[in-house]
């Protein structure tokens, strides 16, 4: 029987790049790096307009004592501009323009550390990671070194979150298909480092090739193990999928190694392995095209920085006027406004949706009272409360129906009949809160 967590929704899935092997991206003619791609301070250039960089080239970086994870060259060519921009969460932050030479030379220093994996302390795996640049690849942006040293001496499970829940997005998909051994590499090393003996790999049931593909690739191995999780949303959130599989709820306010546990993503494992492998940084991601309005939807592998122009022109362009376009999934992903927007190390899909596509919205959308949205949470809180307390301004009452626990899946809107836009509410409800907690805490009167 396959795992499964307490609520949730059953999503349409339009997994239409299911079956088509990832492509490369043909060279751009240039990229825009944005400095601030992973939770933490914001890297800082380390080097200046007019200078030559090649592929893996450090080209930001922050400092030890702060949080963040450097930044690297994704092709080869000149600097030609350090500009300010949006980036998809809709902060301005400074970019790298890098004018692309055609050439695809690799820096110097891209090459494996001088010892393998096997021989190295758990502070010198997560001091490779650090220098590769390596961030959360499912969404978060979490610098990988950050969340491995937290959960060292802390955590006896590993779980390799390839739920991939969310609709149209099969990035995560393609890799495990294509690339098994890339990712079970990967696993390896953190296991190493961490010092555990248990590592599930999650899957949906909705891959029945790529579970295939890991239980052969796995057969005889003690240590990890495939996992095959019901196909349901949000499986993918790391709170369902360690209630799903330990059957353990996270306190709100704690994080997974209070509980034992440490999660990542299956393209962040892959970029793990290629830094102790090949030595490569984080420079290319794998990103699903898609959307009513794709002429080709396409799995593509993209250079960090490359505008989603230059991918919507390689999948054919457009066949319809779009109206939203959205960066990551339809549910929790972000709607963008400009398509000089570039690809980041947490970008997972690029949709283009017309208004044909999708929910309707309500004229005079109100709460009908029918407890769609309770039965459905995934987070057991009363979302229409909370958006009734939000809309009413009363941010006090809305913190205390548990408006922080929420994790913005989306299942309440997505199920409203009275058509109400509940977890848009919620977000300024939690918006709210922590400016209000940010003020006390500044004025020293911390609740």
């Amino acid at each position: 029987m396959a795992y499964t967590f307490r609520g949730g929704i059953h999503v349409n899935e339009y997994k239409n790049t299911a079956g088509k092997a990832v492509e490369a991206l043909p060279d751009v003619k240039s990229v825009s790096i944005p400095l601030s791609q992973h939770i933490g301070a914001p890297a800082v250039p380390v080097v200046a307009v007019g200078d030559e960089v090649k592929i893996g080239q450090k080209i930001a970086d922050v400092p030890e004592d702060k949080l963040g994870c450097p930044i690297h060259a994704s092709i080869s060519g000149k600097v030609t501009g350090i500009v300010k921009k949006t980036i998809p969460s809709g902060a301005v932050v400074e970019h790298i323009v890098i004018e692309n030479d055609g050439m695809n030379e690799y820096d110097e220093s891209v090459m494996p550390p001088e010892k393998p994996y096997t021989q190295m302390t758990a502070d010198e795996i997560i001091s490779v990671i650090r220098n590769a640049g390596i961030a959360g690849m499912g969404g978060a942006s979490f610098p990988t070194y950050a969340k491995i040293r937290s959960a060292v001496g802390k955590v006896d499970t590993i779980i390799i979150n390839c739920a991939e829940c969310e609709p149209f997005i099969t990035a995560n998909h393609r890799l495990l298909v294509e690339e098994p051994d890339t990712i079970i590499g990967g696993v390896k090393i953190l296991l190493h480092c961490l010092g555990v003996k248990e590592t599930y790999i999650a899957i949906e049931d909705n891959k029945p090739d790529a579970i295939k593909i890991m239980k052969e690739k796995l057969a005889g191995n003690d240590d990890i193990s495939v996992r095959v999780m019901k196909t349901k949303y949000p499986q993918g959130d790391e709170r369902q999928l360690i209630y799903a599989l330990k059957k353990v709820e996270i306190p709100t306010g704690n994080l997974p190694a209070d509980v034992g546990c440490v999660l990542f993503n299956a393209e962040t494992c892959a970029s793990v392995y290629r830094a102790f492998a090949v030595g490569v940084p984080s420079v290319r991601r794998i990103v699903t095209v898609d959307g009513d309005c794709v002429n080709e939807p396409k799995n593509l592998l993209v250079p960090i920085g490359a505008s989603v122009t230059d991918i919507i022109d390689f999948c054919g362009g457009l066949k319809k006027q779009p109206t939203r376009l959205i960066s990551g999934g339809p549910m929790m992903g972000i709607a963008q406004w400009d398509r000089e927007m570039p690809v980041t190390k947490a970008t997972s899909a690029i949709l283009f949706f017309s208004e044909d596509f999708g929910k309707k919205k309500t004229k005079n959308a109100n709460c009908i009272h029918c407890g769609k949205c309770i039965k459905n949470c995934p987070m057991h809180i009363m979302p229409m409360y909370i958006a009734q307390f939000s809309k009413a301004g009363d941010y006090t009452r809305a913190e205390e129906y548990g408006a922080m626990s929420c994790v913005e899946c989306g299942s309440c809107s997505y199920n409203c009949p009275g058509g109400v836009e509940i977890v848009q509410y919620i977000r300024v409800a939690k918006a709210a809160i922590r400016t209000e907690k940010a003020r006390l805490k500044a004025l020293g009167q911390n609740k």
